[in-house]
């Protein structure tokens, strides 16, 4: 009974202190792992002494093998296989290549520099070689970093871990049974992930034809069948081919997300807690298993070998597995900086100390520190700068660019024309193949077809958008169109026209902002704009007269005869939403009803045909007499 009280107590103070600790970094926007590992430490025999993982017995490894496929079945859940499909080639080069260039590297610097002996550099190697998903995904969350180089990021942190865990017992059987033949390795490497990977998509299609025809089984019991079948699939694995197991979980989670399954997203919400409790109570237990003094017996060749891994190994593996793509050099920078190790390899780690130590093979404790070494290098160099990297080389999603609207009107083609103007990406959407004509005549890209279809708002290149906009007549599909852009492709800054409150319809739940102001009449202003009843302004909010100035279009908004389209701030062009908080320095360009009818227009010397000018106008103007000179030296009328 005490023993058993005794297991308890660990239990409960890892799991208090693994969601003290995601609680803590949520609230101090910190990636988790960073206060996981503080935690572990601080709470170990090496510190507080109140956690001591031996004492679980052969129950740690367990918790180990079913928390990790919990995690990379996870993992497999958010890989996109469209996404995937845009980076396919380097991502397959990371996987593959990649992990070459690593396990060389790898080996090399502990050998030379750790002073490791080959057998155990080269188990060290193959064991780093995975970086850590359930790091990089938080950690790509907190940033926003621009969607190819998260989609990149997260593809190898979710494949290569299969990959990389599988190699590492291939090696460590090749270390134990030192006469194995190098080719029954790579042969037993390859039998592992083929079995893995056709288990796997075995059982994925299984768990959606579950999700999808067992309408009698309530959603929380069909979570519950999912989990269930996920675990007898890993055990099914692992008994037919030791350590295929990982690779299974992956490819299940990969085929259930990309089968179209209804209520998917209550799925990932469950899979995503069970991840978060399994990731904070592993860390907890592993980092309180660390030796500190293990660690700083390690000496200065270990911290140099995990120096030459963070600074020359990484970035020839991103420049050898991406010269031949489309990124830029920032995002390759990027892609060299952010590597952080995770759950898989410490527990991997871990295990294998246990296996070495128990054939009496020296070396077990020695690869667990210097394991953890390169974890704690890489999440607190990487994990805690990578926000600030990121701003630096301008590659976070709040600089992407380029405009996808759905609705081909006349104010659409407007807006459309500025961005054009400014040399960004531009693709309109409309089922009205007589749209083609006025998009042609402005030589924009217009895709004739629906926006409700997922593979058309794919074609239209969303996912590297930084803008989409809806503003069909039709306000509630507008609205739905929105969300669906949203949920799908998640672009930094979703847009619409539909008659409702902005207050009460735009939340932090559904991302999408009212487009320009609240009830926009946007047949009214097409018709405005067929007639040629508008003039196209331009003003820039001076701090001196900023109330006045912002208390001058807002009444003109409140008369219906003003409609703000664009502001422009820290020289970037954004469509302006309904709720929009001025600041000193925006420049506004917006649509100022005019009355005057066409005959008047006719006289005055002003056609039908005459295209709109950007102009300062003086019907919202309305500035000082001793600024005109001002202005019209320095704001002369632009097309």
């Amino acid at each position: 009974m005490e023993a058993s009280f005794e297991i308890t107590q660990q239990m409960v103070i890892a799991v208090f202190a693994g969601i003290t600790a995601q609680v803590l970094a949520a609230y101090l926007k910190l990636p988790s792992i960073v206060l996981l590992l503080v935690f572990g430490i601080l709470l170990g025999s090496d510190a507080f002494g109140l956690l001591h993982p031996h004492l679980l017995g052969t129950g740690l490894e367990v918790i180990v093998a079913l928390a990790t496929a919990i995690i990379l079945f996870e993992g497999g859940l958010n890989l996109d296989l469209r996404e995937l499909g845009k980076v396919s080639v380097s991502l397959q080069l990371l996987v593959t290549l990649g992990t070459l260039i690593t396990l060389l590297g790898g080996s090399m610097a502990a050998h030379w520099l750790g002073e490791f002996p080959w057998n155990i550099a080269f188990l060290y190697a193959s064991i780093i070689v995975v970086t850590g998903p359930t790091v990089v995904g938080p950690l790509l969350k907190q940033i926003n970093v621009d969607r190819q180089v998260a989609t990149l990021l997260e593809g190898e942190g979710v494949l290569i871990d299969p990959v990389g865990a599988i190699l590492a017992f291939v090696v460590l059987d090749t270390i134990l049974n030192s006469n194995a033949d190098p080719i029954d390795a790579i042969i037993g490497l390859l039998l592992r992930l083929g079995v893995g990977a056709a288990i796997g998509a075995a059982g994925g299609y299984l768990m959606s034809l579950i999700f999808k025809r067992a309408d009698v089984l309530s959603l929380e019991l069909k979570n519950l069948v999912v989990l269930a079948v996920l675990w007898s699939l890993f055990t099914l694995a692992q008994m037919i081919r030791s350590e295929s197991g990982v690779m299974t979980t992956v490819i299940a989670g990969a085929v259930f997300a990309n089968s179209s399954v209804p209520e998917e997203r209550l799925l990932r919400r469950f899979k995503g807690q069970l991840t978060i409790l399994s990731v904070s109570v592993l860390f907890i237990l592993l980092a309180a298993d660390l030796s500190i003094a293990s660690v700083l017996a390690l000496g200065w060749g270990s911290l140099f070998t995990v120096l030459v891994l963070m600074f020359i190994v990484r970035p020839i593996n991103i420049l050898c597995c991406t010269w031949n793509s489309d990124l830029n050099w920032r995002q390759k920078l990027f892609l060299s900086w952010v590597a952080p190790r995770g759950i898989v390899s410490a527990s991997v780690a871990s295990l294998f100390a246990i296996s070495l130590t128990q054939r009496g093979v020296n070396g077990g404790e020695a690869i667990k520190a210097l394991v953890f070494l390169t974890i704690l290098m890489t999440v607190f160099c990487q994990g805690l700068t990578a926000g600030t990297i990121a701003k630096w080389l301008q590659i976070t999603s709040k600089e992407a660019t380029g405009l996808v609207v759905v609705g081909c009107n006349p104010l659409s083609l407007l807006i459309a024309r500025f961005f054009q103007e400014r040399g960004e990406a531009v693709v309109m959407i409309d089922t009205d193949p007589e749209c083609f004509a006025q998009a042609e005549a402005q030589n924009l890209r217009l895709i004739a077809s629906s926006a409700l279809d997922t593979a058309v708002l794919e074609e239209a290149g969303l996912a590297s958008m930084g803008t989409f906009l809806a503003m069909t007549n039709n306000g509630e599909v507008n609205f739905v169109l929105a969300q669906r852009a949203a949920e799908e492709f998640n672009p930094p800054r979703v847009l619409a026209v539909f008659p409702r409150d902005p207050q009460a319809s735009t939340s932090a739940e559904n991302k999408v902002d009212q487009a320009f102001v609240p009830d926009l009449g946007i047949k009214t202003w097409n018709e405005y704009l067929n007639s040629g009843r508008v003039k196209l302004g331009t003003t820039t909010l001076d701090e001196e007269e900023f109330s006045n100035q912002q208390n001058r279009i807002q009444e003109k908004i409140r008369t219906g005869d003003l409609i703000p389209l664009l502001v422009e701030r820290e020289k970037r062009l954004q469509i302006i939403p309904a709720a929009i908080d001025w600041q000193a320095g925006d420049r506004i360009i917006y649509l100022l009803h005019d009355p005057r009818s066409n005959l008047l227009k006719r006289l005055s010397g002003a056609t039908q045909s005459t295209p709109l000018s950007l102009e300062k106008l003086p019907e919202v103007e309305q500035v000082p007499v001793a600024k005109l000179a001002e202005l019209s030296a320095s704001d002369s009328p632009s097309a």
